[in-house]
């Protein structure tokens, strides 16, 4: 398993993370897909996304937006790319295209077959066993107008994401609530600092706290 949780902000908040992922890929011309997570203007962080990995030495660049349809040829070469990154956008409308569109079994299949998925915010939290941390706090969640009831996510690590962290009383206070009734602890990172999970540890970039049975730790 590898697979890299970036807790939000610009390509340039976070080289560290991409470099700890350039350094997993086994190729002397990496590649990437960009699955974003709607296709409005996703052409424009495509670029971006271009600009920051050929910096650090990626070579081959796939852009594959699931909310309209793809051919399978595409899909075929994504599934080849050395690392497949998932963008930041509304969490339960990328689930949802995601599934509909099959990549979610693909996407699943990808890593446990060696593949390199990361993921921003929203594509960061559907990595994990459901995506309730899209569903809080009150002032800073993302908006359910697709109806979404099924929250299951990818299940490929066992803990749940918190992108976009700050740390103030009432993102602890709301954290902590959540974690009380959750089965899984909390990782919360705040924008520019990340996680890179392997079968062997887990790495983290930045800052990370876990929220735990209504307690608090810094990873």
């Amino acid at each position: 398993m590898k697979i890299g949780l970036y807790g939000g902000g610009d390509f340039c908040d976070n080289v560290e993370i991409d470099e700890h992922i350039l350094e997993l890929c086994n190729s002397e011309s990496p590649s990437i897909t960009f699955i974003p997570a709607g296709s409005y203007e996703s052409e424009l962080d495509f670029i971006d996304l271009i600009m920051a990995y050929k910096k650090i030495g990626f070579k081959r660049f796939i852009h594959l937006p699931v909310d309209h349809e793809f051919d399978r040829t595409l899909k075929e070469e994504a599934l080849q790319s050395d690392v497949i990154h998932l963008g930041g956008g509304n969490t339960f409308y990328f689930l949802k295209h995601l599934k509909e569109s099959g990549m979610f079994e693909e996407l699943i299949d990808y890593v446990e077959n060696g593949g390199i998925l990361t993921g921003l915010s929203a594509g960061a939290i559907i990595t994990t066993p459901n995506i309730m941390t899209a569903s809080f706090p009150p002032w800073d969640r993302d908006d359910n107008d697709d109806d979404v009831t099924d929250f299951k996510a990818m299940n490929i690590i066992d803990f749940e994401f918190f992108p976009h962290y700050r740390k103030s009383k009432r993102y602890d206070d709301e954290l902590k609530r959540h974690s009380i009734f959750s089965r899984f602890p909390i990782y919360a990172c705040p924008d520019g600092s990340g996680l890179v999970v392997t079968d062997e540890e887990i790495v983290v970039h930045g800052e990370c706290y876990i929220f735990e049975k209504g307690q608090k730790y810094k990873l």
